[in-house]
């Protein structure tokens, strides 16, 4: 991800904070927390299964 990938991330962050952070937490968070958090954030996003286990196509 390019400097101002993330720039843009964090932008987009600071404008709407995850449950119990601030946008000053944002501000002062790394590149590479920022990262892991967002991954962290949408690692279900990719999940093939749905609820009950079956395959979500």
């Amino acid at each position: 991800m390019t400097k101002q990938q993330i720039e843009e991330l964090r932008q987009q962050y600071i404008k709407n904070p995850p449950d119990g952070m601030s946008k000053k937490d944002i501000l002062n968070m790394s590149d590479d927390d920022l990262l892991d958090m967002d991954y962290f954030l949408h690692e279900d996003e990719d999940d093939i299964f749905d609820e009950g286990g079956f395959f979500f196509f």
